[in-house]
């Protein structure tokens, strides 16, 4: 399906094309880490949940003296 003016097919928002590979990498470290529910880690903004990934390596690297 194509839209009117030559536009781009697909679904329309959301991150078009975004691996669910390193979705699922994120959600199950910040579950993993964090005990947060699927729900609430799915919900969040991909930027937000990037954001989470970065502090719990973080703190992962502070506490292993890296």
């Amino acid at each position: 399906m194509q839209q009117e003016g030559g536009g781009r097919s697909g679904t329309r928002g959301g991150i078009v094309g975004y691996p669910l590979a390193q979705l699922s990498e994120e959600v199950a470290y910040i579950a993993y880490y964090f005990h947060w529910p699927l729900e609430q880690i799915l919900e969040m903004e991909h930027q937000d949940r990037r954001e989470w990934v970065k502090r719990i390596a973080d703190i992962n690297r502070k506490t292993n003296g890296d």
